[in-house]
């Protein structure tokens, strides 16, 4: 751990076109015990107040199961992320999706706009933190104007 700046676990089971019952259980008994476990370790040893944990992937799942494979396909438009430490305002619950979790009704947070968030919780200005692409400076929060999400910040 000493001088770690950054780290990436991943699990890479989660493309459940088929299956779902099965392999979603199994996904989940192989993650939540690890996952809390570190929260409680880094809480326990002073040293979460410095570790933002960021848990989550690319999209979401349709709500719905889709065809006779017991699977989901991809849905962008409404899914969890959850995060911990790193100046999180813990217990925060953001956002709220339709009956059907299919939509975002309230307080709807773009994906640049939680990029936004963890390079400010990371001590970066995200409107200067640029890479060069394809001969100009791209920004990894894009060109449309973003915001930090300031209600889940503690």
């Amino acid at each position: 751990e000493r001088g770690v700046r950054f780290m990436e676990l991943f699990h890479e089971s989660w493309d459940q076109h088929g299956g779902l019952v099965r392999d979603l259980k199994a996904n989940c008994e192989a993650t939540d015990r690890a996952s809390a476990a570190l929260i409680k370790d880094l809480k326990q040893r002073g040293l979460l107040d410095e570790t933002l944990v960021v848990w989550g992937g690319e999209f979401g799942r349709t709500p719905m199961v889709q065809g006779s494979t017991d699977g989901r396909d991809h849905h962008p438009n409404a899914f969890t992320m959850w995060l911990a430490g790193g100046g999180i305002r813990g217990g925060t619950t953001y956002g709220i999706s339709d009956e059907f979790g299919f939509n975002v009704t309230e307080q709807r947070v773009h994906v640049h706009d939680l990029h936004h968030t963890i390079l400010h919780l990371l001590g970066f200005d995200a409107n200067r933190f640029t890479f060069p692409f394809q001969g100009l400076n791209q920004r990894l929060i894009g060109v449309e104007p973003t915001r930090i999400v300031d209600e889940i910040i503690a």
